[in-house]
C-alpha cells in the first residue's frame, strides 16, 4: 500500500515537473501573463484547484512581498504535492531562464561595454518601466492620505540615511504606525485555503524569514565573508518588494552598484536580457550573481532572492483565513505596503534616474518610451528593443 502511495507520490511530482518546465519555457510576458498561463494549465486544463482557491492564492500572492507570480506557482505544487511540489514547481518554472541568464553574464563577463550607447539606452527603459511600475503600486497601496504619509516619511529616511538597516528599521516602523492607523478597520474579505502543511512547520518558516531578514545584516556587519554580504543584500531584496520583477530592479541597483561589487553597465545589459528570457524577472539574480562570483554566485542569488516567497508561502498558506479576518495584522501590512512605495521612489531617484537621464534628450526619449509602454501598451521586449536601439542612434547625437 505504502508502496502504491509512493508511486502515485512520483507521479504527481515528475508531472509537476513536466508540466511547470513547459510553462517556464513559454511564459514570456511578466507576473499578469504568468498568472494566465497558469490559471490555463493549472486550472482550467487539468483541474488542479478550484476557480475560488485560485482566486484566494492569487491574492494571498499579491498581499505577500516577493515575486507574485512565483509564489502562485510555489503555492499550486504545494497544494498538488506538499512541501515538495512546491519547490518542484519553482524548480520547472525558474530554472529555464536562470540557466540562460547564467550563461549570457559568463559570455558578457570581459567585454568592455562601459561607453556603448545600447547600454545607456537600456538605462532610460530601465527609468520607464520602474516608473511605471512605481505609480502602478502607489495607487493600489497609498490610496488615502495617512498611507501617502507613511510612504512619503520612508523616501525622506531612505534618502538620509543609507545603512544596511535602513530599510529594515522602516519596515518595523511603518508595520507599528499600520497596527495604530489601521488595526479598526473591518471591511476584509474572507476566503478559505486548505493546504498540506502543518501549522508547526508554516511557525517555523516565518521565524526563519523574520530571523534572516533581521540577523543577517548584523552577521554581515560583523565578518568580512563576500559570500554572507552578497546573500543579505539579494535576501533583502526579495523580501522588501511588491509588485513584482521591474520593482526590484532598483533595490538590486543600489545594493551592488554604488557598492562597486558590478557596473552600471553590466547590470543594465542583464536587464535587457533578463526582458527577453521566458519565466520570472527575479532570475535577473542569477545574471548578478554570475558576473560577480561565476555559475556559484548565480546560484547563490537565485537561491537567497526566492528564499523569501518560499518562507512567506509556506509560512502563511495555513493561516491566511485568520491573517484575513484580523484587522490588526491587516492594519501592520497596509503601513508596510506604504512604507515600501516610499523606499521604490527613493532608489528611483538615485541610482536609476541620476545615473540615467542626463540631457533633455534622454527625458524626451523616456518620454517616448514611456508613452509606447503605458498608452500604446506594447509589450516590454518591445520597449526594451527600441531603448537599445535609441541609445545606440543617440550616442551619434
Amino acid at each position: 500500500m505504502k508502496k502504491n502511495k509512493d508511486i502515485r507520490g512520483f507521479s504527481a511530482l515528475l508531472e509537476l515537473l513536466l508540466v511547470s518546465t513547459r510553462l517556464g519555457l513559454a511564459s514570456f510576458g511578466g507576473p499578469v501573463a504568468h498568472l494566465g498561463y497558469f490559471h490555463n494549465e493549472y486550472i482550467r486544463r487539468r483541474k488542479w484547484m478550484d476557480e475560488k482557491s485560485y482566486a484566494d492564492l492569487v491574492a494571498l500572492c499579491q498581499f505577500l512581498p516577493g515575486p507574485a507570480s512565483s509564489q502562485v506557482g510555489i503555492g499550486i505544487g504545494v497544494m498538488r504535492a506538499g512541501v515538495l511540489g512546491g519547490i518542484i514547481s519553482f524548480i520547472g518554472f525558474t530554472l529555464p531562464s536562470v540557466i540562460a541568464l547564467i550563461i549570457f553574464a559568463l559570455l558578457l563577463k570581459g567585454l568592455d561595454v562601459a561607453d556603448s550607447g545600447w547600454i545607456h539606452g537600456l538605462k532610460i527603459v530601465a527609468v520607464v518601466v520602474v516608473a511605471h511600475a512605481i505609480l502602478g503600486m502607489a495607487q493600489k497601496l497609498t490610496p488615502d492620505l495617512k498611507r501617502k504619509t507613511l510612504a512619503l516619511l520612508a523616501l525622506v529616511a531612505t534618502l538620509l540615511w543609507q545603512t544596511a538597516f535602513t530599510q529594515v528599521s522602516i519596515i518595523l516602523i511603518a508595520a507599528f504606525l499600520g497596527y495604530l492607523l489601521y488595526r479598526q478597520q473591518n471591511d476584509i474579505e474572507e476566503s478559505e485555503i486548505h493546504v498540506p502543511i502543518s501549522k508547526t512547520f508554516a511557525v517555523i518558516c516565518l521565524a526563519l524569514f523574520f530571523g534572516l531578514l533581521i540577523f543577517l545584516p548584523i552577521v554581515r556587519e560583523m565578518t568580512a565573508l563576500n559570500w554572507i554580504a552578497m546573500f543579505d543584500s539579494f535576501y533583502r531584496s526579495g523580501s522588501l518588494v511588491f509588485g513584482g520583477g521591474h520593482v526590484v530592479l532598483p533595490l538590486l541597483e543600489r545594493e551592488f552598484v554604488p557598492t562597486g561589487w558590478l557596473s552600471e553597465e553590466a547590470f543594465l545589459a542583464g536587464y535587457g536580457a533578463a526582458q527577453a528570457v521566458p519565466g520570472p524577472l527575479f532570475t535577473f539574480a542569477a545574471y548578478l550573481g554570475a558576473v560577480m562570483n561565476g555559475w556559484q554566485g548565480g546560484l547563490l542569488a537565485t537561491v537567497a532572492i526566492f528564499l523569501p516567497a518560499f518562507l512567506l508561502i509556506y509560512g502563511t498558506l495555513p493561516f491566511w483565513s485568520l491573517l484575513r479576518r484580523n484587522p490588526k495584522i491587516n492594519g501592520a501590512l497596509m503601513g508596510v505596503n506604504a512604507a515600501v512605495i516610499g523606499i521604490l521612489i527613493s532608489a528611483f531617484y538615485h541610482p536609476i534616474w541620476t545615473s540615467s537621464i542626463l540631457a533633455p534628450i534622454d527625458f524626451a526619449f523616456a518620454a517616448i518610451l514611456f508613452s509606447m509602454l503605458v498608452y500604446w501598451k506594447l509589450p516590454p521586449w518591445i520597449i526594451v528593443l527600441v531603448g537599445a536601439i535609441g541609445g545606440l542612434l543617440l550616442s551619434f547625437i
